[in-house]
């Protein structure tokens, strides 16, 4: 079932099992498996921030050196820690996870 009308392109709007175009007027009954219906809702309790970077290793990778370990390779991350007219604070923290060590470049 194409979810567009077929008259001016425009993208239909499911309104009581039928799809209707809400710029042109046009209109096709929806049957069976082609019915549209809400199954669920996206509640905002459900959405989880990730706050937590020394379990979650996504950050990005830069090489530079550890100064606790010497390891020459770092993930980094901006902060905006001062007021917003002021740089951002560039954080590194070393990849050997023994070491884990956590350091800040100003601008």
């Amino acid at each position: 079932m194409c979810m567009f009308c077929e008259k001016c392109g425009k993208l239909l709007k499911n309104q009581a099992g039928s799809f209707i175009c809400t710029s042109c007027g046009w209109e096709k009954e929806g049957h069976g498996e082609t019915k549209m219906k809400i199954t669920d809702k996206r509640k905002e309790k459900e959405i989880v921030i990730v706050d937590d970077t020394e379990s979650v290793r996504t950050l990005p990778t830069i090489a530079v050196k550890c100064p606790n370990c010497g390891n020459g390779e770092a993930f980094w991350w901006l902060r905006q820690l001062r007021s917003a007219d002021e740089s951002e604070v560039r954080f590194f923290r070393c990849t050997n996870s023994k070491c884990n060590h956590t350091w800040r470049e100003y601008d």
